[in-house]
């Protein structure tokens, strides 16, 4: 009786023990592989109002911003400033120098600092970025100047 009793704890501790073992080297799997990192399921998203499109973008570790910005208003442009900043104010404004001329439905890549916080972006592989990007032009018909701002949230890429 004695042995048949020790026989199955025997069989009940095994069976437990390689289920157990199991599950373990499923979740180390998955925690290698980044599925617990909630930034792990962040996709880029660059959003501007109408008749600005943002084609792609990417910020590296050192808060670089790059952006390629397709123009579609109904007169070519010429870019004077750039911001990136988490606040969505016109703080951090960069002069863009040489001021950038943009024909009609045609885009171009654009390049600025990243703010967050009042102070210079950075993080390492993997890092989101959240806030947005502020650009001033002037319209080449008319003259008159104009302050658009386009939300973006970007994985740090290498």
């Amino acid at each position: 009786m004695v042995m048949l009793r020790a026989q199955s704890a025997m069989e009940y501790l095994t069976t437990y023990g390689w289920a157990i073992l199991i599950i373990a080297v499923v979740l180390s799997a998955m925690y290698v592989l980044g599925l617990f990192s909630p930034s792990s399921y962040v996709n880029n998203e660059c959003i501007f109002p109408a008749e600005f499109s943002c084609l792609s973008s990417f910020i590296a570790q050192n808060g670089i911003l790059t952006i390629n910005l397709e123009q579609s208003t109904s007169s070519p442009i010429n870019i004077t400033a750039l911001g990136c900043n988490d606040q969505g104010t016109l703080t951090n404004m960069q002069p863009y120098s040489p001021q950038m001329n943009v024909q009609i439905g045609s885009n171009t890549t654009l390049s600025v600092q990243c703010y967050a916080n009042g102070t210079a972006f950075s993080s390492g592989l993997g890092g989101v970025y959240k806030g947005d990007m502020i650009l001033n032009y002037t319209d080449l018909q008319t003259g008159f100047s104009h302050t658009i701002i386009g939300q973006l949230v970007a994985k740090v890429q290498t």
